[in-house]
């Protein structure tokens, strides 16, 4: 299955502590990359995060953005610590019988002092156990995404090999004609040039220039290399760098095909071939 490597999917989720957001956004690379922008509460998130991401994508830039919209949870009341009341209060008892002329201690004096007034703690769990799920939630998404961009890729592919196809068969069918036109201008430049036709001589030349011309190797490679193009496209698992081989196989073998030319028609064939690998292979590096 194709799938892109460029996709974006938005997930929330909204509880008594607020809404958290998740967004993640991917891009062509060639490895998998990730990077987090989460809040310092969920950071301890981000190795659950990586293992999740890696069991589903192969490939890509991939931008996670968890953002916290908390509710104003300040409490109306506070917890004390009686255990540093009493002390404090004994121990200012104590210093007042010490001095001439004590100080009276107020509650406020012991509230203002560190430690005597708790702000009870927010229990996150709740707001993990949300991120872990909208995260989750996100994922799917732009994994359907990527498969559907992907998809859109496939008659692009089908066409242009399709094409190629074609142009091989093409070339293919005229070669046999291509050699003998060959062999009977090589005739009549020996007649032209009043030389006698030694046959040893005549059939060296022929050798020659069969071997020199000779592309029914490449013809055959280039069938298999899109063969197994249309193949690779219907795998499952990622498919972008073998495909991506293939397109270099595939130009190589245009390259030689152009090389070894002995008409017009097929060093056409040959450019158009390499045109349209060459539009296959920007598409090949967006797919995972």
């Amino acid at each position: 299955m194709i799938r892109s490597m460029t996709a974006f999917s938005r997930q929330d989720a909204q509880g008594e502590w607020g809404t958290v957001t998740c967004e993640i956004r991917t891009v062509n690379h060639r490895y998998l990359e990730p990077a987090f922008r989460l809040p310092e509460s969920l950071r301890e998130l981000e190795n659950r995060f990586r293992e999740l991401m890696r069991a589903r994508l192969k490939r890509g830039k991939v931008d996670v953005s968890l953002r916290l919209q908390a509710v104003d949870v300040t409490s109306e009341r506070f917890d004390i610590n009686h255990q540093l009341v009493a002390a404090l209060n004994d121990a200012a008892n104590h210093i007042n019988r010490v001095l001439d002329n004590p100080a009276h201690i107020n509650a406020l004096d012991i509230m203002r002092w560190p430690g005597v007034l708790e702000t009870p703690e927010q229990d996150f769990s709740p707001v993990r156990e949300a991120a872990l799920e909208v995260f989750g939630r996100a994922l799917t998404e732009l994994v359907s995404v990527r498969e559907r961009e992907g998809e859109r890729l496939r008659p692009l592919f089908d066409e242009r090999l399709g094409t190629m196809a074609g142009l091989v068969a093409d070339v293919r069918g005229k070669m046999p004609d291509l050699l003998a036109q060959q062999e009977r201008h090589l005739r009549e430049r020996f007649e032209h040039a009043r030389v006698e036709l030694d046959p040893d001589r005549l059939s060296q030349e022929m050798v020659m220039m069969a071997q020199k011309s000779d592309v029914a190797e490449e013809l055959d490679r280039l069938d298999a290399h899109i063969k197994e193009v249309t193949d690779t496209l219907s795998g499952d698992d990622a498919i972008g760098r073998r495909l991506d081989f293939l397109m270099q196989e595939l130009n190589r073998e245009a390259n030689t095909l152009s090389s070894k030319s002995i008409d017009a028609s097929v060093t056409r064939a040959a450019v158009d071939l390499k045109v349209l690998i060459e539009q296959m292979r920007e598409q090949v590096q967006n797919i995972e």
